[in-house]
């Protein structure tokens, strides 16, 4: 009975559309394709996507050796609108040979994760794939290659037009954004103003309604300083920024409580009560999430008009090509990805297509007034 239930349910799965799922390939001296190769093994992730991987098929040939894979094929494509559903494809963005040298923090690995991402936005930005997921980069090697941006939420934002990108850590119902991201922690006070704050608290419910499906969603919001600002003992950023940006979120009816003490928040378990945690700057949230979701927690760009996820995780030379990569986070960023896509595409079709209010009849208003 219980296998019939299995199933039926896969069934109804493989009904729906597959999400073309775009994917950069990340360093190649890192773990991004052996987690790529991991999280795409299962047949299963086939019926919900068609993956259209940007590299080269030598370069993933070099990682499934690497750890002595049997279970990952591909085929090669030039172009995304060639992609077959149920099968994995390979976009080659680079010819010549490469030297692969995992475990090292070398330009070459930051020139083709470069090249890799440039046309994936390409694509993504044409249309032909609906979604983008990225591997993990470097942002030494990345930057030695021409890469002018902090990270992927940067440059997808610059690309996009987009002026309120917000970086998300998503884990189940658990969702920490940033006020601030990857800037130095000594420009963190002169960032954190009471208009970003704002800012960022509507960005966060808006995609808590629109990517999540969140009717009315609950918002906490973090101090700065340690015991947030202690009634003024340990800092005033808290009174004087982020307490009124909280207020002038529950006068436009967006539902938010704090600023909370960010160490008793996350060790009491007090996130548990909220849809969403902003957070004031990068390690202030991403510890806390980390502790609770490491392996499988998703960076989700919002704010942007497409789709983009990646692992919560970096590059971790010190274990490419051992086989030791966990590939949930990856696994989790792809149905992340697919699951913002369609939840998107849900709630815009309702919109323009809304039932239309029934007419009550004249006499039959009568009796009720």
């Amino acid at each position: 009975m219980q296998s019939k239930k299995i199933k039926d349910k896969l069934i109804l799965k493989s009904d729906r559309e597959p999400v073309r799922v775009g994917i950069s390939i990340g360093d190649i001296n890192g773990i991004g394709p052996e987690v790529i190769i991991k999280a795409l093994r299962n047949n299963e992730m086939l019926m919900e996507c068609t993956p259209i991987i940007y590299g080269s098929t030598k370069t993933m040939a070099f990682h499934k050796k690497a750890i002595n894979d049997d279970l990952f094929n591909y085929q090669r494509v030039t172009d995304a609108s060639d992609a077959k559903n149920k099968k994995i494809n390979i976009i080659p963005c680079w010819n010549e040979v490469v030297n692969i040298q995992l475990g090292k923090a070398k330009e070459e690995g930051g020139k083709y994760a470069f090249l890799s991402l440039e046309r994936a936005t390409q694509d993504l930005a044409a249309g032909k794939i609906d979604v983008l997921v990225t591997a993990p980069i470097s942002k030494e090697t990345i930057h030695q290659a021409g890469f002018k941006f902090p990270g992927h939420t940067e440059y997808l934002a610059d690309l996009s037009g987009a002026e309120d990108a917000l970086m998300m850590m998503v884990s189940g119902e658990l969702r920490v954004a940033l006020v601030t991201s990857h800037i130095p922690l000594k420009q963190v006070i002169e960032d954190v103003t009471e208009q970003k704050v704002l800012d960022k608290i509507r960005e966060l419910n808006k995609s808590l309604k629109k990517d999540f499906g969140i009717v009315k969603p609950r918002i906490a919001v973090l101090g700065l300083n340690p015991h947030a600002g202690e009634k003024g003992e340990m800092g005033s950023e808290e009174s004087e920024k982020i307490t009124p940006a909280i207020q002038k979120a529950m006068e436009e009816g967006i539902i938010t409580f704090g600023p909370y003490p960010a160490d008793g928040f996350f060790g009491s378990r007090q996130y548990s009560n909220f849809d969403g945690v902003l957070a004031m700057y990068h390690d202030q949230g991403l510890t806390g999430f980390k502790s609770l979701a490491f392996d499988d927690g998703v960076n989700f760009t919002a704010g942007l008009p497409i789709v983009r996820t990646s692992p919560d995780h970096g590059t971790a030379f010190d274990i490419a090509g051992k086989d030791e990569a966990n590939e949930q986070s990856m696994r989790s960023a792809i149905y992340l990805a697919m699951d913002i896509f369609r939840k998107r595409k849900f709630i815009k079709e309702i919109n323009e297509n809304p039932l239309p209010k029934r007419k009550v009849r004249e006499e039959k208003k009568s009796k009720y007034q």
